[in-house]
């Protein structure tokens, strides 16, 4: 819980930076390049746990890593902040809440569009608009194929899910049919 906290904090933070210079998807752009070095590197992220390591090392390394990844000077500052104050292992919590709250700022919505087969581009955007009619929001979809639901679209949208899956309905019937 206190480890969401810190990630919220830092997170919302470099939100209102990022939205005051409409920069808030560069930035979400910034901090996944920088993440996925990351996540790819595990003697990347020991290092930035070795207490043995000064934190003059460590920033020497959070820079090379900046410039490789070509971040802006707001970015690189924040990210040298995240070392000073010792908070890099949030680092993968913090892009997370980040890429929440700037999708709140901007009004985006990143639904889970489940089907039973591939969709074509034509049925995608038909999905697409029905959301953004819906929602009143900015709608970019991440369509998964599911080849147990047999038929339909379950889409996910944060905590709701609007399911029209043939198996769904299926169960639907049967629980009908059990129950007299």
């Amino acid at each position: 819980m206190i480890n969401n906290t810190i990630a919220r904090r830092y997170a919302k933070a470099l939100v209102q930076l990022g939205s005051e210079g409409g920069l808030i998807d560069r930035f979400r752009d910034e901090l996944a390049v920088i993440d996925g070095l990351f996540s790819a590197n595990a003697e990347l992220r020991a290092a930035f746990a070795n207490p043995a390591i000064t934190l003059e090392q460590k920033k020497e390394i959070m820079k090379e890593l900046v410039a490789k990844a070509k971040s802006s000077e707001l970015v690189a500052n924040f990210l040298l902040l995240l070392v000073d104050k010792n908070r890099v292992a949030f680092l993968d919590q913090i892009v997370q809440t980040y890429e929440k709250l700037a999708d709140e700022q901007s009004g985006v919505i990143r639904p889970v569009i489940t089907t039973a087969f591939d969709l074509d581009p034509a049925q995608v955007t038909a999905i697409q608009g029905a959301l953004e009619k819906q929602t009143g929001k900015k709608v970019v979809p991440q369509v998964t194929v599911d080849s147990g639901l047999l038929g339909g679209v379950i889409t996910q949208i944060g905590d709701i899910a609007y399911d029209s899956s043939v198996k769904t309905q299926l169960k639907r019937i049967q629980d009908i049919l059990q129950k007299g």
